[in-house]
């Protein structure tokens, strides 16, 4: 099964979580205030969501004078991958870390950590920027902000459902079915997070797949992803409220993890992610 149709049906089974806890909730109406609810909601996202990222992840951007190299660098992998430049924005961190943002090529974003630039060559650092430039093009940023918008709907409803016990949902006519709410604030969330994780890693294994095409180098990538992952466990970003809203969006998990945290990252492993950047290397030369 390709991305694009895996992207579409995690999507199109969060909005199903959501338009039918709606239903169980308060039944046809309330579904369709959850739905309403939800689009405006990604209406904001959509509009504001790198704005907002931007000032969480504490970046500022950079002009040309300011980083004629970087911005060399990005320009090369626009123009590899047809996209217009997008604006050069650096995260004074020393953990190394990269990311994208931006609803869509025109309006795009691409920031990098101080210290991602100490750890990688220009060749990794480039094969990184490709992987951002990859979100950009399959418009990742606009999919995830409306993962995250319906995933928030659906938690907020379990909350509700919690102290309502649902309105439907049971034999006992439109009185309130306190199981049926307990369920649904403890598992609607939940499938919520496991979907939009499914999502968040199969844009992921995209974005790899489409950098490693743009600069025709899997195998930078591949390296530059090794780095990174023992780089951020030598020096994970500080865990808070802005690097755990922003997490999905780096390039890697920011926070140092184990067990059950890499179960339920958002992230697929790095490992595997290498696996097949150089299984593509057999095919694609530098």
């Amino acid at each position: 099964m390709n991305s694009f149709l895996k992207t579409t049906l995690l999507l199109a089974s969060l909005t199903g979580l959501l338009v039918g806890m709606g239903y169980v909730l308060g039944g046809p109406s309330m579904a369709l205030i959850a739905l309403i609810f939800a689009g405006i909601m990604n209406f904001v996202a959509f509009f504001f969501s790198d704005k907002l990222a931007l000032s969480m992840a504490g970046a500022h951007e950079v002009t040309r004078e300011q980083e004629p190299e970087l911005h060399r660098m990005v320009a090369e992998v626009a123009r590899l991958s047809e996209m217009p430049m997008p604006r050069v924005f650096v995260v004074q961190n020393e953990s190394p870390n990269a990311f994208a943002t931006g609803r869509d090529p025109q309006h795009a974003v691409v920031a990098v950590t101080t210290g991602i630039r100490r750890i990688l060559t220009d060749r990794e650092l480039r094969a990184v920027i490709g992987h951002e430039m990859g979100h950009v093009k399959n418009r990742d940023i606009l999919t995830s902000s409306i993962a995250a918008t319906i995933a928030g709907a659906i938690s907020y409803l379990g909350m509700m459902a919690f102290w309502m016990g649902g309105m439907f949902g049971g034999r006992d006519g439109d009185r309130p079915n306190p199981i049926i709410g307990l369920v649904m604030f403890l598992v609607a969330p939940l499938a919520a997070s496991i979907l939009q994780m499914a999502l968040s890693r199969t844009r992921e294994y995209a974005a790899d797949k489409s950098g490693a095409e743009y600069t025709r180098d899997p195998e930078a990538l591949a390296s530059a992803l090794g780095k990174l992952q023992n780089g951020v466990a030598m020096q994970p970003m500080a865990n808070n409220a802005g690097t755990q809203a922003t997490s999905s969006l780096y390039i890697v998990h920011p926070f140092s993890a184990g067990g059950l945290g890499n179960l339920f990252s958002t992230h697929p492993p790095v490992e595997e992610r290498i696996k097949r950047l150089r299984e593509m290397a057999h095919g694609i030369r530098p």
